[in-house]
């Protein structure tokens, strides 16, 4: 088999896993917001260093037989509301009210004053109406209809708008239709799901385009594959822009659930901690919550979206004090100016500088030796920032910023979980396993896993995606005649998506079901349950699974005494083991810290670590 290669792109850096058959590897480039193609191809080039083929980079990307890319352009577009101004036409000014107040801020960035009804208005007056928003800037018009006609409708209006603009000269203008992207939901989130969906269109195309040109100039085998925010993977052609917002923590939530069946946990949470935010996802039976309609930023949608939780509580997050008690965020010093022993000009106290000075972080291999902390503004950070306002010394210091911090991921943690044992944590991101053990004591788990490609987890969750599609057609009621003709239209559908991935519909696995009825109060079932006298959807969701990234075994049936490389003047003095030099079964009792290349765990008092036979951490509590 040829390489198969994940990326996950950031907005401060870029994490690869790759796979080639034998062995995993992984590698970490910065984040290039101005040409994001320049850290994908340069993200290839450290692939190519860690894999032997440094400087043939053709070489190794005609070597790979998949790519799984996944980005966090789109969730950085709506946070900052970079997109095109965008024009909204509805059926009557009650549908806009009740579109706006849905989410009334991302409304008014969005579209503001940029909207108009059409009900009961003639032909010309609603091509008029759109003339009026074009005029008001709108370069994007989503146009979404109610009522028991809202398909119908929105296909005469189709037809006369494109009569209007045809599509074939300079001035039209690009039209999306709210019932040909989320047919069967209400109108509201047919709505918002077109307004995000036209939003982001423009940079992802352009980007993701532009990448797939790059790759096949360096003669890759397949097309690049577009990781989406429900766990499959499409060409970029067959992908709609909605999907790639918040994919990264879905890979996480992936890889998550790989683990959990691996290792054979229930009901279990994830952190992953980064610099700015704590996504966190409680599974059961070894899956993650789905809401069946998810939202964006407070706007609800007509897909599904796993509930992942961010906190805003990461590695940059500012320490200060307010009221006799230490605060942690929401505000982050992000990667520039970045945290103070960043020495980029930060001067707010942050963990990454309370992990500094106590020892956890060295700072002489932290990021792999690429960028060099500076203790000495650490320290002057912190004591201005923390020991000052307190009246303490600066041990004191670190140890109620360590507490303060782990005590709010910790009752984040409380509250998504609500109640209930929770077998373990898996903990990844830069910085979730120097804090796991402290956060996993707080909220009463017994059991940490650091998996041993934690700081690109999200990379190697999407290297378990499959190729999918989903297809729906209406029917106006599950009787036999109506949902053989709708089976058959769909079959044809799946079958020309597939050919365009390069794979045959005999090939998939196909998973029939029946949504009946419309909005919020359609219920999804086995197609053959489905009430012959009712309306709704018939819908196919297509699967073709490709290689991913190999396992290796759970566990060991007998345990070594590991040996460090060297101890680390941290809380006292505390071994340091390095996770490239240790074997399956090796482990040792804390206080210790294991360190890989990109992230240092911190193993407390009272706490034990194992290397698994798949090479992750397994942390216990010791007597629990």
């Amino acid at each position: 088999m040829g390489l198969l290669v994940n990326i996950d792109n950031g907005g401060t850096l870029t994490d690869i896993c790759a796979f080639d058959g034998e062995r995993t590897v992984h590698a970490k480039t910065l984040t290039t917001p101005h040409d994001l193609t320049e850290c994908l191809m340069a993200g290839l080039e450290t692939l190519g260093e860690s894999l032997g083929w440094e400087g043939d980079l053709v070489q190794l990307v005609a070597a790979i037989d998949h790519l799984r890319y996944s980005t966090t352009q789109g969730t950085n577009a709506i946070a900052q509301r970079k997109g095109p101004r965008l024009g909204l036409l509805v059926a009557n000014e009650a549908q806009a009210v009740a579109i706006r107040e849905a989410a009334p801020e991302l409304f008014a960035g969005l579209i503001d004053t940029r909207w108009a009804a059409i009900d009961g208005v003639s032909t010309l007056e609603s091509v008029q109406a759109v003339r009026a928003l074009i005029a008001d800037g709108a370069s994007r018009l989503v146009i979404c209809l109610d009522g028991d006609r809202a398909t119908d409708a929105e296909a005469d209006l189709r037809r006369a708008l494109y009569a209007a603009f045809p599509r074939h000269l300079l001035g039209a203008v690009p039209l999306l239709f709210s019932t040909d992207l989320a047919p069967g939901a209400d109108a509201v989130r047919r709505a918002w799901s077109g307004l995000i969906n036209a939003f982001l269109h423009p940079s992802m195309e352009q980007f993701l385009h532009h990448a797939e040109d790059k790759l096949r100039r360096h003669r890759i085998r397949n097309p690049l594959l577009v990781f989406r925010n429900d766990g499959g993977s499409t060409r970029v052609s067959r992908t709609i822009a909605l999907h790639t917002y918040s994919s990264g923590p879905r890979g996480g939530a992936v890889g998550a659930a790989v683990l959990a069946r691996h290792y054979g946990f229930e009901r279990f949470v994830s952190i992953d901690i980064g610099g700015t935010t704590t996504d966190l996802a409680i599974f059961e039976k070894g899956e993650v919550a789905e809401h069946r309609f998810g939202d964006v930023d407070g706007a609800p949608i007509a897909f599904p979206v796993a509930d992942v939780r961010s906190v805003a509580v990461g590695g940059g997050s500012v320490l200060s004090v307010a009221e006799g008690e230490i605060r942690v965020g929401p505000e982050s010093m992000g990667a520039l100016p970045g945290p103070a022993c960043f020495g980029r000009g930060g001067t707010a106290a942050t963990m990454t500088d309370v992990m500094l000075l106590a020892g956890i972080l060295d700072p002489d291999s932290y990021f792999g030796g690429k960028l060099a902390l500076d203790r000495e503004r650490a320290e002057k950070a912190v004591r201005a920032h923390i020991a000052d306002p307190l009246g303490i010394d600066l041990d004191q210091a670190i140890a109620a910023a360590t507490q303060a911090y782990e005590g709010k991921i910790a009752d984040a943690i409380g509250d998504l979980a609500g109640g209930g044992a929770i077998d373990a944590m898996i903990a990844f991101g830069g910085a979730g396993p120097m804090s796991a053990c402290g956060i996993a004591e707080k909220a009463d788990i017994g059991r940490v896993v650091v998996p041993r490609f934690a700081a690109v987890f999200s990379a190697f969750g999407i290297g378990f995606s499959p190729v999918r599609h989903d297809h729906a057609e209406p029917v106006s009621a599950f009787a036999p005649e109506p949902v053989e003709r709708a089976r058959a239209a769909l079959e044809q559908r799946a079958a020309r998506a597939m050919e365009s991935e390069g794979f045959a519909l005999d090939e998939c696995e196909l998973r029939w079901s029946g949504l009946v009825g419309s909005g919020d109060e359609a219920q999804s079932v086995p197609l053959d349950q489905a009430p012959t006298d009712a309306a709704g959807l018939v819908t196919l969701e297509v699967v073709r699974a490709i290689p991913a990234t190999a396992l290796g075994p759970a566990s060991q049936s007998t345990e070594n005494e590991a040996a460090s490389a060297e101890q680390r003047v941290a809380m006292g003095g505390m071994p340091l083991y390095r996770l490239e030099a240790l074997s399956p079964a090796d482990g040792a009792s804390g206080p210790c810290l294991v360190e890989e290349q990109f992230f240092t765990a911190w193993i407390r008092p009272g706490w034990r670590f194992a290397i698994t036979g798949n090479h992750d951490l397994l942390v216990e509590r010791e007597g629990a």
